[in-house]
């Protein structure tokens, strides 16, 4: 199992000097159906490709059951946390999404990760940064990502 590649830095001063640099790749993720149940009590989202796996591995061009493209997304708040760490900041928001692309479905059972590159930093008006993220949640086992994402955070100290 791979452990996350963390970077750190003390202030938000330091992460201008990070624009477009890879920032790490979290730890691995596993989806277990149960997972994929919860979800979808959570959602209201009961569609059988998600939760009948008889069905899905009798009748789905996926062979099986597959994790909702917005779980495999929601996982992003975790993994984010491993990968960009700053020791000065006291308050963090995800601020939203610029892209989200749902490029390879996640099967029950599947394990996922994120890559993440710091597109860029701004300075915001009152205070604090706002910092672009590239990222890529990856599929163990597979060349093309589960999900292709550009998020964004804002940073406060």
């Amino acid at each position: 199992m791979t452990t996350a590649t963390t970077t750190h830095v003390a202030t938000l001063a330091d992460l201008a000097a990070l624009e477009g640099q890879p920032l790490g790749t979290s730890s691995w993720i596993d989806i277990p159906q149960q997972r994929i149940d919860t979800f979808a009590d959570a959602t209201d989202d009961h569609q059988w490709i998600h939760v009948d796996p008889e069905r899905a591995r009798a009748e789905s061009p996926f062979g099986g059951p597959i994790a909702h493209g917005y779980l495999t997304l929601s996982l992003i708040i975790p993994m984010w946390d491993e990968i960009l760490t700053v020791d000065s900041v006291t308050m963090a928001v995800n601020y939203g999404l610029n892209k989200v692309r749902f490029t390879n479905p996640v099967p029950a059972e599947g394990r996922v990760r994120l890559s993440a590159t710091l597109q860029s930093v701004e300075q915001l008006p009152k205070g604090g940064v706002q910092v672009t993220v590239a990222g890529q949640i990856e599929l163990e086992g597979s060349e093309r990502p589960a999900v292709v994402v550009e998020a964004v955070y804002r940073f406060f100290e």
